[in-house]
C-alpha cells in the first residue's frame, strides 16, 4: 500500500477542526493526501450523526466510497467521528464494507489503526493536537476549545455521541492559536458545543473572557469571533468585552432554540424568554450581531407557541436565523414525549419562520444601503463578475455574502465596500 489518502470531513466546524487533527496524525504517519478519490488507497469518512440526515449523509458518502474496492484503487475504507461514537459495535454488521471505524478519541493512533485493521476503536483518550493542517481558506480558522457537552437538552444526541464537557487547557490553546497566527490566518473562530461554558470543568470558573484576553495579548489576529453561546452564560462582562475590543468581532451565535416558556422547559434548556429578551436587548444596545438558531415543531408545540416564536423574531430581529425541523432522535428524551407533531405541519412552521426570517434580514439590508462596510475579500462569481466577501457581521460558511466590484482584490484582505443595494440576505456593493 503506498498510503495515498483521500479524506471527507462531513458536519459541523467542530467535526472540521477533528479531520485537520487526522490529516495531521496521517501526515506524520508518512501518508500522502489526494483530491481525487478515485487515486486514493485508503479513504477516510469522518462522520457527523446528530440527526437523522446526517447519518443518512454519511451512509451516503460510505456506500458511494465502498464501490471503488471494485472500480478504483481503494484497499482500506475507514469511517470516523461520531456515527461510530453513537452506534459503536453495530456497525461492523450494518456496514460490513467498512475496514476500520474510530472514534473521536483515537484520532492521535489513526495511522496505526489503518495499518493494524483494526476493526472498532471507540474507546482512547482526548487526542487534541496543537497542530493540524488546516482545510479552511488560509485567512481564518477554527480554534475548538472544548469537546463534549454538559447542557443534556432533550431532543440532542452530542453528550451520548461526545461524552461530557471537557475544556482544553488555556497554555495549549494559546500555542495552537500561536501556531495559527504563524501560519498567516488573519480571523480566529473560536468553537465547542458551549463556548460559554469554557473552563467551568477544569478551572472551577468560566474562563472564556479570561482566554479572550490572552489570545489579544499573545497573538496577532485581526479578528476573533464567538460561535456557539448559550443564553445564560452570556455575561455583561462577555457583551462588553465583544463590544470594547476592536479585534474582537462585534457578533455572537447564540443557539436560543425556541422563546415560549413551555417548550424551552421541555427542551431541557436553562433559560426563559424573560432573560432571552433582556440579553437581546443589551445586545442590539452594544451594537453586536446575532446569529442564532430555533427549532420548530418540537413535541407538543401549539399554534400559539409558534406565532410567540415569530413574533420574537419579528420584534427582536437577529441578524442571521437558521430554522430546523424538530428530529426525533432515538434515545434522547424528546423522543419518547407522546405529542410529536406531524411531519406536514413541521415543514410549514419551517417554510412560515423562513419566509419571516428572510424578510427581517431583507429589512435591514435596506437600511444598510449607502453605508460603507469592511468587507474581507474571500472569492469570485465568475458568472455575476463579481467579488464575494463577508462583513464583521458574517460568520464564513454559514451567513450572508457581500458582492461587490472592484479593480483588484487579494484574498483574506479587508477593502472598505460602499453598499448599493441586496439581493435576499446578501449585500451588493462597490469597492471604495
Amino acid at each position: 500500500m503506498n498510503k495515498t489518502v483521500h479524506v471527507i470531513s462531513l458536519g459541523c466546524d467542530k467535526n472540521r477542526v477533528d479531520t485537520e487533527n487526522i490529516l495531521y496524525f496521517l501526515g506524520q504517519g508518512g501518508y500522502r493526501f489526494t483530491d481525487n478519490i478515485e487515486e486514493a488507497e485508503v479513504v477516510i469518512i469522518n462522520t457527523c450523526a446528530f440527526i437523522a440526515g446526517a447519518e443518512k449523509e454519511a451512509v451516503e458518502n460510505i456506500f458511494s466510497a465502498a464501490q471503488l474496492k471494485t472500480s478504483g484503487k481503494l484497499k482500506k475504507l475507514v469511517v470516523t467521528g461520531c456515527l461510530p461514537m453513537r452506534y459503536k459495535d453495530k456497525l461492523t454488521k450494518l456496514l460490513p464494507e467498512v475496514d476500520c471505524f474510530v472514534g473521536v478519541n483515537d484520532y492521535a493512533d489513526i495511522c496505526g489503526i489503518i495499518e493494524r485493521g483494526d476493526k472498532m476503536r471507540v474507546c482512547g483518550n482526548n487526542c487534541f493536537t496543537e497542530k493540524r493542517i488546516l482545510s479552511t481558506p488560509p485567512h481564518y480558522a477554527f480554534l475548538k476549545i472544548a469537546d463534549g457537552c454538559d447542557n443534556h437538552c432533550t431532543y440532542c444526541t452530542i453528550p451520548s455521541i461526545r461524552g461530557r464537557y471537557r475544556s482544553r487547557e488555556i497554555d495549549s490553546l494559546i500555542r495552537e492559536a500561536q501556531f495559527l497566527d504563524g501560519m498567516g490566518v488573519g480571523e480566529l473562530i473560536l468553537v465547542a458545543q458551549d463556548v460559554t461554558a469554557y473552563g467551568k470543568d477544569i478551572y472551577g470558573e468560566y474562563k472564556l473572557t479570561h482566554l479572550l484576553g490572552r489570545l489579544l495579548k499573545e497573538c496577532a489576529f485581526r479578528r476573533i469571533r464567538l460561535l456557539y453561546c448559550y443564553p445564560e452564560l452570556v455575561t455583561d462582562e462577555l457583551i462588553s468585552m465583544i463590544s470594547g475590543e476592536e479585534r474582537i468581532a462585534k457578533y455572537i451565535d447564540i443557539p436560543l432554540q425556541h422563546v415560549s416558556d413551555a417548550i424551552l422547559k421541555r427542551m431541557g434548556r436553562r433559560t426563559d424568554k424573560a432573560q432571552i429578551t433582556e440579553l437581546f436587548v443589551k445586545l442590539k444596545r452594544a451594537g453586536i450581531a446575532v446569529r442564532t438558531t430555533f427549532i420548530v415543531g418540537f413535541p407538543g408545540e401549539t399554534e400559539t407557541q409558534f406565532n410567540e416564536l415569530c413574533e420574537f423574531v419579528s420584534d427582536y430581529a437577529p441578524e442571521h436565523t437558521g430554522v430546523f425541523a424538530y428530529s426525533k432522535e432515538n434515545g434522547t428524551p424528546a423522543a419518547r414525549l407522546k405529542d410529536q407533531i406531524p411531519y406536514r405541519v413541521k415543514l410549514s412552521r419551517v417554510n412560515k419562520l423562513g419566509a419571516l426570517a428572510k424578510k427581517v434580514a431583507e429589512k435591514r439590508n435596506e437600511t444598510l444601503i449607502g453605508k460603507v462596510l469592511d468587507v474581507v475579500y474571500e472569492d469570485i462569481d465568475y458568472d455575476k463578475n463579481l467579488f464575494i466577501g463577508r462583513s464583521e457581521a458574517d460568520a464564513p460558511e454559514i451567513d450572508s455574502l457581500v458582492y461587490f466590484t472592484g479593480d483588484f482584490c487579494d484574498v483574506g484582505k479587508v477593502y472598505k465596500v460602499r453598499i448599493t443595494g441586496f439581493e435576499g440576505y446578501d449585500l451588493i456593493g462597490v469597492k471604495e
